[in-house]
């Protein structure tokens, strides 16, 4: 695995979903998704794939709707596996339980897609090594393209176990209302770089990684914030190197108006931020 996941990159750590049922997401996430419990309370369940480390967390509040369509939050959370043959057992697995997926080759990774039983947006991929990604002007060279599902089936017959301890959180794709708002927010801001444009969309990362945070206006340009207490995203962390790192980025959120109570801040669509070394 490529390493711009750890120092002195900044990335995405863990994400925080809002379920209507959570014994039921609790099934999916484990027995579909591969995760582990690594804690539960009656609202509340901590999921990890190593055993130590948090990737999602689950909530149900107290009076969580359903989740609403046209609005702005989470498009998918993308989970990162170490290796193709990791990816090849996840890919049996799924077609083994009849859960229903998309899949799509990116150029730079291979990526299978699916949703939780409240519609939150998954993605399960492995990178290709960065040196086989195409830059030009600055920009990676990503696309969508059919996924050579046999070809990637025959890298592992072993049978799936669950996510390998090696899975980390790879990068999220958020719905906003306004490209440029979000574009400042989070270059000008939290200090990432576009690496690639798509039509309605923008993919920003550091340390040259095909995207860490993507951000699309696939809602409709002006999307509103959904309601306080509905199934999707409740918050997602973004891990600085060090606190050097951190401090400068919320001095320049509250240069250009953001708002940074106790290292929490929101973008200007209402995706509700953690800042964390």
């Amino acid at each position: 695995m490529n390493h711009f996941h750890e120092k002195p990159h900044t990335f995405v750590g863990e994400v925080s979903i809002r379920v209507t049922d959570l014994n039921r997401s609790i099934a999916f996430y484990t027995q579909i998704i591969g995760l582990k419990v690594l804690s539960q309370s009656e609202q509340q369940a901590v999921l990890t794939a190593n055993g130590q480390t948090a990737l999602v967390t689950l909530e149900q509040p107290e009076g969580v709707t359903p989740k609403a369509g046209r609005t702005s939050g989470l498009y998918h959370f993308a989970i990162l596996l170490p290796e193709r043959k990791d990816l090849a057992q996840f890919l049996r697995h799924l077609l083994q339980t009849g859960y229903r997926f998309g899949a799509a080759d990116h150029y730079v990774s291979e990526a299978i897609y699916l949703d939780d039983p409240d519609g939150n947006g998954i993605e399960v991929y492995r990178d290709r090594p960065a040196s086989e990604w195409t830059w030009n002007d600055g920009l990676v060279d990503m696309a969508t393209v059919q996924l050579d599902g046999d070809s990637i089936l025959a890298e592992s017959e072993e049978a799936f176990t669950g996510l390998p301890a090696g899975t980390i959180m790879g990068h999220i794709h958020l719905h906003v209302s306004n490209i440029p708002d979000a574009e400042r927010f989070y270059t000008k801001g939290l200090g990432f770089e576009i690496v690639s444009h798509y039509p309605q969309a923008i993919f920003t990362s550091t340390g040259r990684y095909h995207h860490h945070i993507a951000l699309n206006t696939w809602q409709g340009v002006g999307a509103p914030r959904p309601v306080e207490n509905s199934a999707g995203l409740n918050w997602y962390t973004i891990v600085f190197p060090n606190e050097e790192a951190r401090e400068e980025a919320v001095a320049r959120l509250q240069n250009i108006g953001a708002n940074v109570d106790q290292y929490v801040t929101e973008d200007p669509a209402g995706n509700r931020i953690r800042l964390l070394v």
